[in-house]
């Protein structure tokens, strides 16, 4: 798969994961397992991606006498899944293109 296509789509992936409420990376990672494998270094980098691109907000709580960041969706984040769900429509539209069977 084209990487740049990938990435985004992990993006999303993770923009979804979140959406609802507030997550952590373990979980975010087993929320999107049934979907998509999603390495822990993969998803550190994609939620510093998220975070400087302000679709996600970062805060650090204690948990079990460790410190856990929590991330949660902002209006950026929520308009960027919208633009995907756009987007997926054009891309399903090229897929029957390239599909079908002539």
């Amino acid at each position: 798969m084209d990487i740049q296509l990938k990435r985004g789509l992990l993006d999303v992936c993770v923009l979804a994961a979140i959406k609802n409420e507030e997550s952590y990376g373990y979980k975010i990672i087993k929320d999107v397992k049934p979907y998509v494998e999603l390495s822990e270094s993969t998803l550190y980098t994609i939620l510093k991606r998220l975070e400087t691109a302000e679709m996600l907000t970062v805060r650090s709580a204690e948990h079990e006498g460790r410190l856990r960041k929590y991330y949660s969706i902002t209006d950026a984040g929520l308009g960027r899944i919208d633009e995907f769900k756009e987007d997926w429509k054009e891309i399903e539209s090229i897929y029957q293109f390239v599909a079908r069977e002539c």
